[in-house]
């Protein structure tokens, strides 16, 4: 599988961990991602109830839940935001692993109090584990949000970014492997149980989304296919589109039930009705391979539902950095524009 080379995951892991113990004097600090406006709404509307955006239209937000986690502070970004980190027990899958995540400025903004914020669930490639480079400050992901939400190009998404295998050993192409730790239900479950638990968020699958790199593009991209009612758009870069682990050995039918291109073809089958809706976002730089593999993926299922759009990044190469450079050319603005974003509540008439 096309995927970042281990020495590469592991100098990006390394080096994050060296910036984190060199350049963040709050790293390990207790962070929360509660305010008090939101804390009194959810007060008055119960806990983990749904209620309108603050001037009562608007789309449906879900208020925190709760178990309330407990996050202490991984990096901290040039605005103040920090990027949080927890431990979380997947209840459904049994494994239990790290999550770390971040939410941009606007969602502590009182006059989105009320409103849910949209998710981006970030996936590294590699192995995924101990780390998800994607919680550091050197890819400038959240940065890159920050930025291109002021410029109008993205949504101000909420990150979270969960390990994506449970071990250094294998790769576990994010699915429920018989006799292996249950990553599938890990991944699109656990993980966001524990975001609705801990954030404002919206009902509906128009507020959740994919992003990943390599061996986290393809586990993305699967997730979205495998369940449309729960998410609605992946930005995939550089993955693979079948599944490819050692660990399916005599499990050929249930690999098969996590093959994209299975999954994609019986989507596009389906009626193209605004909840069979999906948007692959695909991405590939001109200096690695498999862009024929992707291309003859779209070729081959971009019909009924199943809607898609290539990026390519001119001089890119198999890594997080370009990935970055591609998703502002075009793919973040692209799956924003498929989403639900915040909506501010009405000003209080002046009396």
């Amino acid at each position: 599988m096309s995927r970042l080379p281990r020495f590469l995951a592991t100098a990006l892991a390394l080096g994050t961990a060296a910036a984190l113990l060199t350049g963040c004097s709050q790293e390990g600090a207790p962070v929360t991602f509660d305010t008090p406006e939101s804390a009194s709404r959810a007060r008055g509307a119960g806990t983990g109830g749904a209620a309108k955006n603050g001037d009562g239209r608007g789309p449906e937000t879900v208020l925190p839940t709760g178990p309330k986690a407990s996050f202490t502070t991984a990096n901290t970004l040039d605005d103040g935001t920090r990027i949080g980190v927890t431990t979380l027990a997947g209840a459904k899958s049994g494994f239990t692993g790290k999550v770390w995540v971040w939410a941009p400025k606007q969602y502590f903004d009182p006059k989105y109090a009320g409103s849910g914020f949209p998710v981006l669930v970030a996936l590294p490639g590699g192995n995924g584990y101990p780390m998800n480079y994607w919680m550091g400050t050197d890819l400038k992901l959240q940065s890159s949000i920050t930025a291109w939400s002021q410029e109008g190009k993205s949504l101000p998404f909420i990150v979270v970014m969960p390990v994506l295998n449970p071990d250094d050993n294998y790769y576990y192409d994010g699915s429920d492997i018989p006799g292996q730790p249950r990553m599938g239900t890990w991944l699109a479950e656990d993980v966001p149980d524990f975001v609705r638990a801990n954030f404002r968020t919206f009902a509906s699958r128009d507020g959740w989304a994919f992003m990943g790199s390599s061996s986290g593009g393809f586990a993305g991209l699967k997730a979205v296919l495998q369940r449309p009612d729960r998410f609605k758009a992946v930005i995939a870069s550089g993955p693979d589109t079948v599944p490819d682990s050692p660990l399916w050995a005599g499990h050929e039918a249930e690999r098969q039930a996590n093959n994209p291109e299975k999954l994609a073809e019986a989507l596009g089958a389906k009626p193209d009705t605004e909840r069979n809706r999906v948007y692959l976002a695909f991405q590939i730089g001109t200096e690695e391979s498999g862009m024929g593999r992707l291309k003859s993926f779209m070729r081959n299922h971009t019909k009924g539902p199943v809607k898609t759009r290539l990026q390519v990044i001119q001089g890119g190469g198999h890594n997080a950095r370009s990935y970055v450079q591609g998703m502002g050319d075009g793919s973040i603005a692209w799956i924003s524009r498929q989403m639900q974003g915040p909506v501010p509540s009405d000003p209080v008439p002046s009396p």
